[in-house]
């Protein structure tokens, strides 16, 4: 993929953030790994999934990664990380063409309801538009309500179905 030039859309949309200036929505940083990890452990924690040093580490060096294609954003509020997206482009062979997934997007609870999800999937349309992907795509829990109200308002929710199928059971 080239090269995203994520530091002058990211740019834009801050000059333009009228309706919550308080928040800086910027690339993920080397030096936010604390903090993103405590974001990230809240994620997990939401999903009932137990992170583990070596899934940390591996997600870690993807998002350092400039050559790999999972990217991060985060929120930031008074020099604190109140917001995270991780994103990438995905191939959509019908069109012919790359969309945007996202992956991951957690915002921590003590800033949830004071549009700090609106501003990154604000931030990813931006990038998506930049980058021609058309759409950006993400699953959710169905019974992930709080998130789900912010999706109605700013996304379509679509009839497809999500399967997982596991690798380690033989199909016979």
């Amino acid at each position: 993929m080239a090269a995203l030039n994520m530091a002058a859309v990211i740019e834009s949309h801050n000059k333009h953030n009228k309706l919550f200036p308080m928040t800086l929505i910027r690339e993920l940083k080397e030096a936010d790994f604390e903090q993103w990890l405590e974001l990230y452990q809240v994620y997990a924690e939401h999903y009932r999934v137990a992170l583990t040093e070596t899934g940390i580490q591996t997600t870690w060096e993807w998002l350092m990664d400039s050559s790999h294609p999972l990217q991060g954003l985060v929120a930031i509020q008074e020099a604190a990380l109140v917001g995270m997206a991780h994103f990438r482009a995905m191939p959509s062979p019908l069109r012919g063409q790359n969309i945007g997934f996202l992956d991951d997007l957690v915002v921590h609870p003590s800033a949830r309801g004071g549009g700090v999800g609106q501003l990154l999937l604000g931030e990813l349309q931006r990038i998506g538009l930049q980058e021609g992907w058309g759409l950006f795509r993400w699953i959710t829990r169905d019974n992930n309500y709080r998130a789900r109200k912010l999706y109605d308002k700013v996304a379509s929710k679509s009839d497809w179905n999500v399967y997982e199928m596991s690798c380690n059971n033989h199909l016979d």
